[in-house]
C-alpha cells in the first residue's frame, strides 16, 4: 500500500489509518489517496472495526497534494482524489481526526467529512487554494459557510494564511483543541467511546445527520472538481506552481 505511505493500525474495534510520509510532510500522492478508500471501504465491511482515526505524525497532519504527482495525474472525476473524498462521504461508520503539526488544503478539508474532529495545540492549519490560483475542493465552498458563516469561510479560504488551533475549535472545524501530548490518545479514546456503541443505531444516526446535505455535498464536490481541473490547468496556476516547486 504504497510502500509504506498508508500505514494501519487496529486496536480492538478501532482502526487507525495513519499517513506515513513524514519526509515530505505527508504530501498526498495518488498511491496514498487509494491506499486510504481501500482502508475505508474496507474498514466499512469489516464487522471487526466499528470506528476509524484518521491521523498523522506530532509534527505534521498533512501538507496537502503533492504538487508534482498532482499534476502528473491529472484531475478527473475518477482520479484517486475525487475517489477518495467520495469515500469519505460514503462512509458509514464513525470517523475521527486527530490533527498535529501542520494541515494544509486537504489536510483541512477532510476535517469536514469526519464526525469529530480534534486538533493538537501545535497545529498550524492553511487553505491556500486562492494562493495557488486555484478553488476549494472536498466541498469546503460549501461546508465551511455552513459551518462557520460567509464572512468566517471567506476569511480562511480568500486570505488563504494559517490559523491555530484554537481558530479551528472556534470556528467549528475541530470539536477541542488539546494539548499536543494528549491528541492522539484522546482521539482513541473517543472512537473507542463511538465503537461501543450500538452498531446499527451509530450508522443509522450518521446517515441521518448527513441526510438534508449529502446530495448537495456530492454535487459540490464534482463541481469545484471541475473548476479546479480548469484552474489546474491555468497559466496563473502554472507560473505559481513551477514557481513554489523550484523553491521545494
Amino acid at each position: 500500500m504504497s510502500d509504506n505511505h498508508i500505514l494501519l493500525e487496529q486496536s480492538g474495534a478501532v482502526l487507525t489509518i495513519i499517513m506515513n510520509r513524514p519526509e515530505k510532510k505527508n504530501a498526498l500522492t495518488s498511491a496514498m489517496y487509494n491506499g486510504m478508500t481501500e482502508a475505508l471501504i474496507a474498514a466499512d465491511q469489516n464487522d471487526s472495526v466499528r470506528a476509524v482515526i484518521i491521523r498523522g505524525h506530532t509534527e505534521v497532519f498533512s501538507a496537502g497534494n503533492d504538487l508534482g504527482d498532482f499534476l502528473k495525474e491529472g484531475l478527473g472525476l475518477d482520479s484517486p482524489v475525487m475517489k477518495f473524498l467520495r469515500q469519505l462521504l460514503a462512509f458509514e461508520k464513525p470517523l475521527v481526526a486527530a490533527v498535529s503539526g501542520v494541515a494544509v488544503g486537504i489536510g483541512v478539508t477532510m476535517l469536514l467529512h469526519c464526525d469529530l474532529a480534534y486538533v493538537a495545540n501545535n497545529s498550524k492549519l492553511r487553505l491556500p487554494f486562492v494562493n495557488l490560483a486555484l478553488v476549494p475542493e472536498a466541498a469546503s465552498s460549501l461546508l465551511l459557510p455552513e459551518t462557520m458563516g460567509h464572512r468566517r469561510a471567506a476569511e480562511l479560504l480568500m486570505l488563504g494564511e494559517f490559523f491555530d488551533a484554537d481558530i479551528a475549535r472556534d470556528y467549528g472545524i475541530a470539536n477541542e483543541a488539546v494539548d499536543t501530548d494528549d491528541i492522539f490518545e484522546l482521539a482513541l479514546s473517543k472512537a473507542q467511546k463511538l465503537a461501543e456503541k450500538p452498531t446499527e443505531a451509530m450508522k443509522h444516526t450518521k446517515r441521518l445527520l448527513k441526510q438534508s446535505y449529502r446530495q448537495s455535498v456530492e454535487q459540490r464536490i464534482a463541481d469545484e472538481g471541475v473548476l479546479f481541473a480548469e484552474r489546474l490547468m491555468s497559466n496563473e496556476a502554472k507560473e505559481i506552481m513551477q514557481a513554489f516547486m523550484g523553491k521545494a
